[in-house]
């Protein structure tokens, strides 16, 4: 059962006693005390050139939905632009067995419910197999069939304030998505090599085959981190005796062949986990000692590059140490350039072995040792993601590859990109409680890597460079920002045994906190109309922006067997077959925009838009292709006060083969707009535009 529990119970729980938090806070207070004292960024350091060290923590199998779909000001439960399911229900309202409809529901209220703990909730099929019917050719429909009715559940900030307020404080990422549609493995090479390939039987690499090492080959292309030992910059992989399979570089071959020469003298082990579970599970010091001396007679033998690799990416430090060790480092003065930090199983977050709460014991330990030494915070950046969703359900349908770039395609399917998962971005540079929107997945991890050392990543391909962006949008280097005031964020609740979570037998949907969050400037500027052609519809889409916006086409009446993508810089086009005697279609894009298209396949009837950045206008033109006098109502639905709707309604007479323009001003809602445009006469016929006009200042969230 659920009961409260003070913040020092927290992380004894977690692993360690590390004393009470500050009042109202979660933080560690050496932390806070460093945001509080950071000073500008010192002579000479501008931009990318102010960081010194980037550390990456990548956790397991959380979706963001799961975790952030209540927080304030992200694309969580309360999405405006949340697609709709072929049914013409909502996204959120998933189907289930016999016709049943499951909804979103908390972890909290089911674990009082079914009498359990509500950190320790189990893990969901998170299968390429599982994914794919979970995503469902687009449509996002198959989330309980796919993984079992508890996919819906999820946390509020009652249950992970830690994590809540890393979102108050500093940024965090709303379309951030995992690299792939399945399981652990295949996503964290993403993170560390840029891609997923083959494995040896020619089949792609969309499964778990690398923990089975006893016979696993090894990949063949090379890690991001072997071309940093290549220029000469450091880096590290900080893990321990046990790391629930998770150091990922030790499954390519470079680092296989120096394992099994490290582990020669061994007694037969051939491969880092074999040999460290022997290690653990040996019952005398002693033994232990003998085993791990054998393993330093093998270290021994390495080259000195082989050396350099083996202690930078396999060396593993005793359970319970890999905070220390990092700590160690940053107090020496050792930190390395590029951290990668892999904890064990219990500190994962993985809901088979671990907990939220046990992760932010490891998160506090590591944000306290940079908050124990300002000098090194105010030149570091922290990275925390999720590799996986497991099999927890988020609404936003992931940008995908179109059929035609083979590399990212799998038995007729996209390979990616995968489901959104969460981010946080922890560094002098993102305090303030922002979101940026901008679309990442992990490739984005070294890219933002790449744009900082100067070392590219060949394995990233075309299309991962295109759709999505280097993280660098999330930052702001030109002044630093005072530490946001954040609330008590709440009781922690215990542990207890694993269960899935069921859905209340009275559904409601969750509500998202009020307000909003200021959010980073994006790279995008996107629009989109249509106009009648023989045969169809021409849906004409543009993207001023500097960056290639993915645009997603949801045919609702049939006129394409399944949602349709594409990637634009620039202009694109879709011609939209009209089989019927109507046609009902939306077109979704990034942070939020939105225009749906709904008439008559002989409608006169057409609405075109034009964007002025500069003014944050919508010039929205109505014209008239048929024989009569039609009257427009342009209408908002959002983004202006109740009280002055019909101020903001405008109703417009077009007469036959004429257009007239309405500009509808954005400014005052900070660059956002949410407009309906219907046509008296053609009751079949309206349009919704929806979207954030960018001027390239920061915003706040829609």
């Amino acid at each position: 059962m659920t009961t409260d529990m003070t913040r020092r119970r927290l992380f004894a729980l977690g692993g360690g006693a590390l004393g009470a938090a500050a009042a109202g806070s979660f933080l560690p207070p050496s932390l806070q005390a460093a945001i509080a004292a950071q000073p500008a960024p010192g002579p000479g350091a501008a931009g990318l050139d102010a960081v010194e060290h980037v550390v990456i923590l990548m956790q397991e199998n959380r979706s963001f939905d799961h975790y952030f779909g209540t927080l304030r000001g992200v694309r969580g439960f309360g999405d405006r632009n949340a697609v709709e399911l072929p049914s013409g229900k909502p996204v959120f309202a998933q189907p289930g067995p016999l016709g049943s409809t499951v909804l979103p529901f908390p972890v909290r209220e089911a674990a009082e419910a079914q009498k359990k703990d509500l950190q320790y909730i189990g893990a969901l099929d998170h299968s390429w197999s599982g994914g794919a019917k979970a995503w469902a050719g687009g449509w996002m429909n198959g989330w309980v069939t796919a993984k079992t009715a508890a996919t819906m559940a999820y946390y509020d900030r009652r249950d992970i304030p830690l994590h809540y307020e890393l979102a108050d404080t500093f940024t965090v990422c709303d379309a951030y998505h995992s690299s792939i549609h399945t399981s652990t493995s295949p996503n964290r090479n993403h993170l560390w090599s840029g891609r997923t390939g083959d494995e040896a039987n020619g089949k792609r690499a969309v499964g778990n085959d690398a923990y089975d090492e006893g016979t696993h080959p090894g990949y063949d292309w090379g890690t991001y981190a072997e071309r940093l030992e290549k220029a000469g910059r450091t880096w590290k992989t900080y893990t321990e005796w046990e790391n629930f399979t998770d150091n990922q570089i030790e499954f390519f071959a470079t680092f296989k062949a120096i394992a099994r020469k490290a582990l020669a003298r061994t007694g037969g082990h051939t491969y880092m986990e074999s040999f460290y579970a022997t290690v653990r599970d040996a019952d005398a010091p002693d033994e232990r000692e003998r085993l791990l001396g054998l393993l330093e007679e093998g270290v021994a033998t390495l080259t000195p590059a082989e050396r350099s690799l083996f202690e930078r990416g396999l060396r593993r430090v005793e359970p319970g140490t890999l905070a220390d060790a990092f700590a160690e480092d940053v107090a020496a003065g050792t930190l390395p350039e590029v951290s990668y930090l892999v904890p064990s199983a219990v500190d994962s977050e993985h809901p088979s072995v671990s907990s939220p709460v046990h992760s932010a014991t490891v998160v506090y330990k590591i944000l306290d040792a940079l908050g124990r030494h300002p000098d090194v915070w105010r030149r570091t950046v922290v990275l925390i993601n999720y590799d996986e969703n497991d099999g927890f359900f988020d609404h936003v349908p992931p940008p995908v590859a179109p059929p035609e770039v083979t590399e990212e395609q799998w038995e007729g399917k996209p390979t990616g990109l995968g489901v959104r998962v969460p981010m946080l971005v922890v560094s002098p540079w993102t305090v303030g409680g922002y979101v940026c929107s901008e679309v990442f997945d992990h490739t984005s991890v070294i890219r933002f890597l790449e744009r900082w050392t100067g070392v590219e990543e060949p394995n990233i391909g075309d299309w991962r460079r295109k759709v999505t962006g280097d993280l660098t949008s999330a930052f702001d280097f030109t002044r630093p920002r005072r530490r946001p005031e954040t609330g008590q964020p709440g009781a922690i609740p215990p542990f207890g045994g694993r269960w899935q979570p069921r859905p209340p037998a009275v559904q409601h949907m969750p509500v998202q906190e009020a307000g909003t969050r200021p959010a980073r400037p994006l790279p995008y500027q996107p629009d989109a109309e249509a106009r009648r052609v023989d045969g169809g519809l021409l849906v004409a889409l543009s993207n001023t922006g500097r960056s290639s916006a993915h645009f997603a086409l949801y045919p609702y009446a049939n006129e394409f067997p399944a949602p349709q993508h594409q990637d634009v810089s620039g202009t694109g086009r879709w011609t939209v077959p009209l089989t019927g005697g109507g046609y009902r279609f939306t077109v979704t894009g990034p942070n939020g925009f939105r225009r749906e298209f709904e008439g008559a396949a002989d409608g006169a009837a057409e609405v075109s838009s034009r964007i002025d950045a500069r003014e944050r206008d919508l010039h929205v033109t109505l014209r008239n292709h048929g024989r009569r006098t039609l009257t427009f109502t342009v209408r908002p639905l959002g983004y202006v006060d109740e009280d002055d709707l019909r101020d903001w309604s405008r109703t417009v007479k077009v007469k036959p083969g004429r257009s007239r323009t309405v500009v509808h001003s954005a400014a005052d809602a900070h660059g956002w707009y949410d407009l309906a445009v219907t046509a008296d006469g053609e009751d079949a016929f309206r349009r919704r535009l929806m979207g954030h006009i960018e001027n390239g200042r920061a915003s706040v969230s829609g």
